[in-house]
């Protein structure tokens, strides 16, 4: 039986892997990465020495018939990000999307299986230690970066529930002057970024006042941003 292992990797943390993670890498005929010169720092940080191949958003048809065509030949695959969950905003997807279409009949018969390995997500990770109700939310991923931007952030300000998303440094002062137009006054937003690395840091506020705290604080405005936007009061 052939395996495709979805692993979950570290966001930051080397350490933030399971052991279950690393027997299935280490048993792993190939390892799918988003970027192998990442992954190659993950697996040396760990002493395993396997093959490793590229995949990514911007793979052509050729390499996913390559994946496939070693599935078929019994080979266990594990499919890695660069960091957190395949799958979570993350080009994971069309490939699993794609084998479970095209491969189906393997599946069903057993000789195909596609696992899940559990581990690190930057979701489960900021709203772990964010103090905000998750008992039902809203999870966008990234943002798109210009069109129907404006609807979403109006739907944003309008909803009820918890809303989370990922920005980038380079956006998400624009992102914050976007909240502070359209979301109620005093409605409180967190942000937490650079998780499970030296400077984490969680800071709750108003969108205008993670303007002017982020202003006054330019070195801060690096690494990966998950944004939390708290429900209505």
């Amino acid at each position: 039986m052939a395996t495709l292992s979805v692993i979950g990797t570290p966001i930051g943390n080397l350490e933030d892997i399971t052991l279950r993670a690393l027997r299935v890498m280490a048993a792993a005929d190939l390892i799918l990465c988003e970027d192998t010169r990442v992954t190659r720092k993950l697996l040396e940080r760990h002493g395993l020495k396997k093959p490793t191949l590229s995949y990514h958003a911007h793979s052509k048809l050729s390499r996913v018939d390559e994946i496939t065509a070693a599935l078929r030949a019994g080979q266990n695959l594990v499919l890695v990000s660069d960091a957190g969950t395949p799958g979570i905003s993350d080009p994971g997807t069309a490939l699993v999307a794609w084998l479970r279409r095209e491969m189906a009949a393997q599946i069903k018969d057993g000789t195909l299986k596609i696992e899940a390995v559990p581990g690190p997500s930057a979701l489960s990770a900021a709203l772990s230690i964010a103090g905000v109700s998750c008992a039902d939310f809203l999870f966008l991923g990234f943002l798109p970066h210009k069109k129907g931007r404006e609807t979403l952030f109006r739907e944003i300000a309008a909803t009820e529930r918890t809303v989370v998303f990922y920005e980038s440094p380079h956006r998400v002062i624009k992102t914050l002057e976007a909240l502070a137009g359209h979301l109620d006054p005093g409605r409180q937003v967190t942000i937490c970024r650079e998780l499970t690395k030296v400077f984490e840091e969680v800071v709750t506020a108003t969108a205008e006042e993670l303007l002017a705290y982020f202003g006054a604080h330019s070195d801060k405005v690096r690494g990966e941003f998950v944004v939390i936007v708290h429900p209505k009061v």
